[in-house]
């Protein structure tokens, strides 16, 4: 069985500047995820883990195993979440969904805020699917994810304090308006909400890192 790999960016390290510089990535994909990669890989050899997708091992694992697994999904995630040029709004069906829950855009954007800011110590805010169709924000704490919690996710940001120390110090609040503002890729975003597979396998090969059966990928 292959080995988990450090997924490749869509972008040069340094096209996301001046709102995250290149020495940032450096540190947070280079060094922080590639980590949790060489963890995993290192942590689930010779187990029952190594012949599994990064979503199996994830809903079955614990301690050490799910999260450096959890942490390697949901990095590789919130890259494809990140876009030079990006920000704005979505448009199309996600912006009515977003709509038809929190009023307006700028009224989801208060709340997504107020839970990424307010999300104590190290951890993710996430815009998911639930399974009853209805999207929401929700919150986790260090390697938490919404796989475990059969939620479909459409958006993270990253609120550990290595997502943003070196370019905002301790200001996470002006990291998570510089995402809304520059970052977002909302493209990305509606492809989710419309059913795309996530393709953050972190295996060689690609595909979606959740499986075939995944809930994530439908």
């Amino acid at each position: 069985m292959s080995q988990f790999v450090l997924p490749k960016l869509d972008y040069e390290l340094n096209a996301l500047a001046p709102v995250l510089s290149e020495e940032a990535m450096q540190y947070h994909y280079g060094k922080h995820h590639q980590t949790y990669i060489n963890t995993l890989n290192t942590l689930i050899k010779g187990t029952q883990f190594e012949a599994e997708s990064l979503r199996e091992i994830i809903k079955t694992s614990q301690g050490a195993i799910f999260n450096n697994a959890a942490q390697a999904y949901n990095h590789a995630f919130f890259w494809k979440c990140l876009t030079p040029n990006g920000g704005g709004a979505p448009t199309g069906e996600l912006l009515e969904a977003i709509e038809k829950k929190w009023g307006t855009f700028d009224g989801f954007r208060e709340a997504f805020t107020a839970a990424a800011v307010g999300n104590f110590g190290s951890g993710w805010t996430w815009l998911v699917k639930r399974l009853d169709g209805e999207l929401d924000i929700y919150s986790t704490s260090n390697a938490g994810t919404p796989l475990t919690e059969h939620m479909k996710p459409i958006l993270t940001i990253d609120v550990w304090e290595h997502a943003y120390y070196v370019d905002y110090r301790n200001n996470r609040a002006a990291f998570v308006k510089a995402f809304f503002d520059k970052l977002v890729n909302w493209d990305f975003a509606q492809r989710r909400y419309a059913g795309e597979p996530c393709d953050c396998s972190c295996k060689p090969e690609g595909g979606c890192c959740c499986g075939s059966s995944c809930g994530c990928a439908g």
